[in-house]
């Protein structure tokens, strides 16, 4: 077995699977010459020693494979799609190309995790919106490469993100100021790989809460399933069934927003003149909508992850805990106004 304080070689992978190490080279290399049998035990010694290929055969002169690996968990989002056609044409021009993993649901997640030591032929990997257990965190700190965490904090790792908290405390706070006290807090339940944002939006909309000192009132906080349609409908069927229902809803993204803002129309209940709506992003749909949101900008993240990967790649002095936070910015637009009655109220005041 080999020293605990260094990382595994090739030769401990072919001692322990008890074959040759140009075989273990074949067989981590995809080969076909390759015996069924032998490569399940290479794969499964590989796996034991948390050995990854990339840092040690990929390539005898540099030991770069000039591959950088993407993990997601869907491919069908604005925010993925925007982020990685900045981050591709970025590594292209430094002559590394992109490889991405999509991992939709647990099974495949469970997959990749499992063969990911014994499978990785990447210089770096970049790890997209997942809340990870501790076990995946411990997998892949093993591999031996940079690997980046992107639209979302992780603690002593290298990560971009913005400040989920801070967006949507200044999104609260944007209809404080309009005079809304009863403001009602959307989220999504059940998507796969982005809770880590919902879990910080709304602790932001808590933080504004209490800062003007207005109670938080758990009935206000409502979650739907994706799709949106039925999920939206029976939410706002529970806050306007509230004894005193809200004035305003923060829409955790905007598809929901907007949703939401739909409902709300086919309910007859003007927007915004009985109900404000606030989204987060500044996606396509927000303008469609003229959506009053909080943006970011994904496709500043994909170039800001891009530029750090090729910094640890490049430089073995690099920071590898590196932390790069990303602005947010509210745009007023159509669907927030003044809480009703507080135009008069102010009117009275002068």
């Amino acid at each position: 077995m080999p020293d605990a304080q260094r990382h595994p070689t090739m030769a401990d992978v072919a001692e322990r699977a008890g074959v040759s190490a140009s075989t273990v080279s074949r067989t981590l290399r995809g080969l076909s010459n390759v015996s069924p049998d032998v490569r399940v035990r290479v794969e499964q010694a590989a796996r034991e020693l948390n050995f990854a290929i990339s840092r040690h055969a990929s390539s005898l002169v540099t030991g770069r494979t000039g591959i950088v690996a993407v993990l997601v968990p869907t491919l069908n989002s604005w925010f993925m799609g925007s982020a990685l056609s900045s981050l591709g044409p970025l590594l292209r021009a430094a002559g590394l190309e992109l490889a991405v993993y999509v991992v939709p649901d647990l099974a495949e997640r469970a997959s990749f995790f499992e063969q990911l030591p014994a499978r990785r032929n990447a210089d770096a990997l970049l790890v997209f919106s997942f809340d990870l257990t501790d076990e995946e965190s411990a997998r892949l700190d093993d591999l031996g490469m940079p690997v980046i965490y992107v639209s979302q904090h992780a603690d002593e790792r290298p990560s971009v993100y913005v400040d989920d908290v801070a967006g949507a405390r200044h999104g609260t706070r944007h209809l404080l100021n309009l005079g809304h006290r009863r403001i009602a807090f959307v989220q999504t339940v059940g998507a796969t790989g982005f809770s880590f944002s919902s879990h910080e939006r709304l602790l932001g909309y808590q933080q504004a809460l209490t800062e003007a000192d207005v109670p938080f009132d758990d009935s206000l906080v409502v979650a739907t399933p994706f799709p949106y349609k039925r999920g939206v409908t029976e939410a706002l069927g529970k806050l306007l069934s509230l004894r005193e229902p809200p004035t305003a809803v923060f829409a955790e993204q905007d598809e929901l927003a907007a949703s939401v803002i739909w409902t709300l129309r086919k309910s007859r209940v003007e927007v915004p003149e009985r109900m404000s709506v606030l989204g987060f992003d500044d996606q396509p749909v927000a303008e469609w909508f003229d959506l009053s949101t909080v943006a970011q900008s994904p496709s500043d993240m994909g170039r800001v992850v891009g530029e750090l990967a090729l910094e640890l790649i490049n430089d073995p002095d690099a920071d590898p805990r590196r932390h790069v936070v990303l602005p947010t910015h509210l745009i007023p637009r159509a669907t927030t106004a003044p809480a009703p009655g507080r135009v008069t109220d102010l009117a009275n005041r002068g």
